[in-house]
């Protein structure tokens, strides 16, 4: 995101923190996509995206006037979307349908219609092996590479988002893209 969006989005959380409802509204429309995406990814359903998504926003409103720097909101509302995810998947209640063999199955997108046969067969395949290599991988691993690849997140938001150290960060994705690497190499 460029600065001046970010300076944008720092005026509509202090609008929003005094009360202007239509602030709060175009907050949401600006970052709903992101948000979404990012729970759909993490939860693996798109109801329980949807609830998620429900509970982050209500959550923002609600503590909105405790955020003291309007600059840092995308990090708070990253931060906030990583707890809601994180406590719907402990709960792990049976309504969500979260396996672990569907996950990332929006990887499967990438296989056209009009695609040859066996390539489609093939990449089905290879969505399929990078799907069980990223359910294999540590827990904190897994969220740190969905954060980063699939949401195309900078590191410092990863951190900021789970609250850990940007060094620790950077240790986790080292270690689960070799560990990737290994498991989709087949040693």
């Amino acid at each position: 995101m460029k600065e001046e969006d970010y300076a944008y989005l720092a005026t509509l959380v202090e609008a929003s923190q005094h009360d202007d409802s239509d602030a709060f509204a175009r907050l949401y429309a600006l970052t709903y996509n992101k948000v979404y995406n990012y729970c759909r990814h993490y939860l693996r359903n798109a109801f329980a995206a949807q609830d998620a998504v429900q509970e982050i926003y209500v959550t923002a409103l609600t503590n909105i006037g405790k955020l003291k720097d309007p600059s840092v909101f995308i990090a708070w509302l990253n931060q906030i979307a990583f707890h809601t995810c994180y406590d719907m998947t402990k709960r792990r209640d049976p309504g969500y349908d979260m396996p672990g063999t569907e996950a990332f199955d929006f990887l499967e997108d990438t296989v056209h219609e009009d695609a040859d046969p066996a390539e489609a067969a093939v990449k089905r395949m290879e969505n399929s092996r990078l799907q069980q290599a990223l359910d294999e991988l540590d827990f904190q691993e897994k969220q740190i590479v969905i954060m980063r690849y699939y949401n195309n997140m900078k590191l410092p938001e990863i951190a900021s988002a789970l609250g850990i150290s940007l060094s620790t960060v950077k240790r986790h994705l080292n270690q689960a893209q070799e560990e990737l690497r290994r498991r989709m190499s087949g040693t």
